[in-house]
């Protein structure tokens, strides 16, 4: 136990010690160096992860349901982020078509858009039509996927599409050519 009367001094070299060492920190630790927080899509190299990923389950979705066709662009959507455009066709391998994209929000880059429409979720056609749909993402440097084909699954009460090819992309006249020569 310490005696009373050297407590005071114990106390007092314990303060001034800690002084000291606050002292000797950089100033801006004793500064309040807060920086607002900006949301940032993440790199395109995360979403070029997930379109690979979801590239055996499908990135588009066959469905009939109620009279009609569905095709669901769900799991391309949420990647809208970074994606330029969706690029598809029906019954051929053309890609003369476009899917519109959702605007992105950067504070939450994965969610799917509110809008109730469904101008961003699916396309509706007749029940049947669409034997097989190729479908190619561009990502916001301009650089396209594979183009994949895909048909509807065999279970016509499921939601869901097999590949049935895989091409590699064909160059485009309106894509940026690549930064360096390849080896």
């Amino acid at each position: 136990m310490i005696h009373p009367s050297l407590r005071r001094p114990l106390l007092a070299r314990l303060l001034l010690g800690a002084a000291l060492a606050a002292a000797s920190l950089p100033a801006k630790a004793q500064e309040n160096d807060e920086e607002e927080y900006k949301a940032q899509i993440p790199d395109v190299a995360i979403y070029k992860a997930m379109l690979d990923a979801n590239k055996q389950t499908g990135w588009v979705q066959f469905r009939e349901f109620s009279g009609q066709q569905l095709i669901y662009f769900t799991a391309l959507q949420t990647m809208h982020c970074r994606l330029k455009e969706v690029r598809y066709s029906i019954n051929s391998d053309t890609l003369d078509k476009t899917f519109p994209m959702a605007a992105c929000d950067p504070e939450l880059p994965f969610n799917l858009p509110s809008d109730d429409s469904q101008n961003w979720l699916y396309l509706n056609l007749k029940p049947g039509e669409a034997q097989t749909i190729a479908v190619q993402a561009v990502w916001d440097d301009g650089s396209g996927s594979e183009i994949v084909v895909y048909q509807p699954c065999k279970n016509p009460e499921a939601t869901c599409a097999s590949i049935k090819t895989i091409k590699k992309p064909k160059k485009r006249g309106d894509e940026p050519a690549p930064a360096t020569q390849a080896r």
